[in-house]
């Protein structure tokens, strides 16, 4: 058995917050090792943002070649080389993981641990850990492990070859016809930006409608937009059965048999602590083993903070990172928490969709005195100049504080936009204050004070 390791600090899992915190703490003067199992970088990186905001750019283009008409621009023939875009978006995801190995492997202080890690045992002060051959002993570890693909016990599933947001993006071979189960981000993204590189999609969503955690206007401006696109929407109806189709798929649906000849599960996430033996060390899990933190990301036993998407505070890179600094900030005798930020995020597709804080559904159920405004994007004059009028504003503010509750928008710069309103929100800025601050013309965002001068009491 190899030398065991002595280190102030561990930290099990090397995706956005991993990394991060490991190199400040190292850089503080502590002996830090960084144990990671797979890649560095996590989901982000090599499966999630990098690779797919990559390949939805070449997917724009080929939709854009496709419009250049309406622009006054002859192309002729538009023609998608599926394998060039899929290899495009691997270099870049190359890089920015070789970026990442470079930083860590120059920090001094940082030990790089390959294998997955679980504790052994330990108490407060002194946690041992075991990764493959190597014992590693820390006063301090922060889990960072993630999450992975959640595939629903359907039947014929497990027997039938199918994808997942990871395999999918090793295809190298455009699906004549791509079959989706799941209406939710991912599978909505991967939904059109397959359609626009040319294949057929269709996305089955168990629910009465897709994108089930937004306001029922958004939801139908995010379905008409993809369905003019092309992209089949089959809401409403259990996928009953999985099999075979020749060398592709069926899904009965309710009373309906769709065949296509890739299938993409996209039904939700699971926690990667099942290998972390939580256990031995008396770390408390939720019922599908998710770790429950306080606001300064602690877990029940002292010592242990559980950081990223296992803490069930946001399954997003962002609120990952954001988890690293909050825990840095406290390390340096800061009083931050998690409980004070307002969620964000944004769905990817094109147009995106930007959101913060409370939706319209959230604000009525609050008990608040809540005034709404509502404008559509065909109505903002960059967006007709710019041809993209697809979508929705909606802004959401408390009636006797005139602060701001809540914003969506579907529409041009929507994931760009959002920032205004976690900013405004973060620093208490009033809706009175947007109003009458001067913006630039010709924007998108200069509409927001129009916008303000509609509010209205919920009805």
């Amino acid at each position: 058995m190899a030398e065991a390791l002595q280190v102030d600090s561990a930290i099990i899992g090397a995706g956005q917050a991993g990394p991060a915190l490991a190199t400040a703490l190292a850089q503080r003067g502590e002996q830090v090792a960084l144990i990671e199992a797979r890649q560095l970088g996590g989901t982000c990186v090599n499966n999630g943002c990098t690779p797919t905001k990559t390949l939805r750019k070449s997917a724009r283009v080929a939709h854009m070649a496709r419009r250049a008409h309406e622009f006054g621009i002859e192309v002729g023939e538009v023609r998608v080389d599926f394998a060039a875009a899929m290899d495009r978006m691997q270099a870049r995801v190359d890089a920015a993981r070789s970026g990442l190995e470079a930083w860590v492997a120059g920090t001094p202080g940082l030990t790089l641990v390959r294998g997955w890690g679980g504790f052994v045992g330990g108490r407060e002060g002194a946690f041992a850990l075991q990764v493959g051959e190597r014992r590693v002993h820390a006063k301090r570890v922060y889990l960072n492990t993630g999450t992975r693909p959640f595939v629903p016990p359907i039947p014929g599933l497990a027997e039938v070859p199918h994808l997942t947001n990871e395999t999918l993006l090793q295809l190298r071979s455009l699906p004549r016809h791509l079959l989706i189960i799941g209406g939710s981000y991912i599978g909505l993204e991967m939904g059109q930006i397959f359609r626009r590189l040319g294949a057929e999609v269709t996305v089955i969503e168990t629910a009465p409608r897709i994108t089930a955690r937004e306001d029922e206007d958004v939801t139908a401006a995010v379905t008409g937009l993809l369905q003019a696109e092309g992209l089949r929407i089959v809401t409403g109806q259990p996928v009953a059965k999985v099999e075979r189709a020749g060398d592709g798929v069926a899904l009965t649906v309710g009373s309906e048999r769709i065949e296509g000849s890739h299938l993409l599960v996209a039904t939700g996430r699971l926690p990667n602590t099942e290998k972390l033996q939580l256990k031995a060390v008396g770390v408390e899990t939720d019922a599908r083993g998710f770790v429950p933190t306080n606001g300064r990301l602690e877990t029940n036993v002292p010592g242990i903070w559980a950081l990223g998407d296992i803490n069930k505070r946001g399954a997003f890179t962002h609120t990952s990172y954001h988890d690293h600094e909050i825990v840095l900030a406290n390390h340096d005798g800061g009083q931050r928490s998690a409980d004070d930020r307002t969620m964000c995020y944004a769905m990817f597709t094109d147009p995106p969709l930007g959101r913060v804080g409370m939706s319209e559904a959230e604000a009525r159920a609050s008990g608040r005195r809540v005034r709404m405004a509502t404008f559509q994007m065909k109505n903002v004059s960059r967006a007709k100049e710019e041809s993209e009028t697809e979508g929705l504003v909606k802004l959401l503010v408390d009636a006797d504080t005139d602060r701001f509750l809540g914003f969506a928008m579907l529409g041009i710069g929507a994931d760009e936009i959002l920032h205004v309103f976690t900013n405004f929100m973060a620093a208490g800025g009033t809706a009175r204050t947007m109003k009458e601050a001067l913006p630039a013309h010709p924007t998108v965002a200069e509409f927001l004070p129009t916008i303000l001068g509609q509010l209205k009491p919920l009805a």
